[in-house]
């Protein structure tokens, strides 16, 4: 199923907020501990939608499997990364596992068809991300590569969970999945993070020094999380997972930028060409293979007649909705 040229452009749009997410993420953990900006980023949220915002006909399943999927794995793991060390712009890089994740998870879960060249992609990309991580081991510590990597895993998770879901709105899938990560990330930061560094910073939120902070928390709330993933849920709805995943792509570009832009981070010759071949491996096994059509012949009778394509069979898009990788002939996010 190929994308209109609007939805490339809301995918593409959806990969630069995303971008600028990371050093928007890096600001507000200069204040906020990362398990409380996990509960503050989805309780600022999902307050107003129980209030207001009917509850979207899907599965309770998948709702929880996207709320813990992308609220709780995803940005627990991302944070605690960020905290313990990972720059901003190479943890959007990173964080790109998530698309040869997406492809082998609804490969085993939906049975979904893995093509040789969605397999040679993803080998190329899982090479990439084992250098990135042999070098981070050589050079500075591995957990918060590990740790994004499992952020990148529950991104994954969710993707095919708001794949199964066919949400009718899926805006509204969006928002009610921020219903699921509050309470336990609240339970988890007081246990972990405790009641004094809480009260600490939820204290002295409104000051002049935390107001960067504050501004990266409420970009991450609104434009990344509304807008973004609001586009992103509407886009896994209508398009298999392997055509909307690719586009994700873009985001480290973008995010490699924005940090430096606003840090001045920078990210070595071994940890770029390594992160070229996760970006490329994963654009491979998303891209189509052009054919040549075939001409028909046309008969004894007929010897001028013009040449024609074999007649178009259906494909598994067509037939089922659930059913996402044909034969890597479409872009994913």
């Amino acid at each position: 199923m190929q994308m209109s040229t609007r939805d490339r452009l809301l995918a593409a749009l959806v990969a630069i907020v995303w971008g600028i997410n990371f050093p928007a993420t890096a600001l507000a953990l200069e204040h906020f501990p990362p398990l409380l900006l996990v509960a503050l980023r989805y309780s600022l949220i999902a307050i107003p939608t129980l209030l207001l915002v009917p509850r979207p006909k899907v599965k309770w399943r998948w709702l929880l499997g996207v709320g813990l999927g992308i609220g709780v794995l995803q940005f627990t793991f991302l944070y605690l990364g960020m905290a313990a060390g990972m720059p901003s712009g190479l943890a959007s890089l990173v964080l790109q596992a998530s698309a040869p994740f997406t492809v082998i998870i609804a490969g085993i879960w939906l049975r979904e068809r893995i093509t040789r060249r969605q397999a040679i992609g993803i080998a190329i990309a899982v090479l990439g991300l084992a250098a990135i991580a042999v070098h981070r081991s050589q050079v500075a510590a591995l957990l918060p590569v590990v740790l994004t990597l499992c952020g990148a895993l529950g991104w994954a998770i969710g993707n095919v969970s708001t794949r199964k879901a066919e949400a009718s709105n899926p805006l509204q899938l969006t928002l009610w999945a921020c219903i699921v990560p509050p309470i336990p990330m609240i339970i988890v930061s007081l246990l972990v993070e405790g009641p004094a560094r809480i009260g600490e910073s939820l204290s002295t939120a409104f000051t002049l020094e935390a107001l960067p902070s504050v501004l990266g928390l409420l970009y991450i709330v609104v434009i990344a999380t509304l807008v973004g993933y609001g586009i992103w849920s509407s886009l896994m709805g209508r398009y298999p997972s392997s055509t909307v995943a690719p586009f994700s792509m873009l985001v480290p570009v973008v995010g490699v930028l924005a940090s430096f832009i606003a840090f001045g981070q920078t990210i070595d010759a071994v940890e770029m060409v390594a992160g070229v071949a996760v970006v490329g491996g994963v654009l491979f096994a998303s891209s189509k293979r052009r054919t040549r059509a075939t001409p028909i012949a046309s008969g004894p009778e007929s010897p001028g007649s013009p040449e024609c394509s074999p007649p178009s069979i259906p494909s598994q898009d067509s037939a089922s909705p659930t059913s996402t990788l044909p034969d890597a002939s479409t872009a994913r996010s």
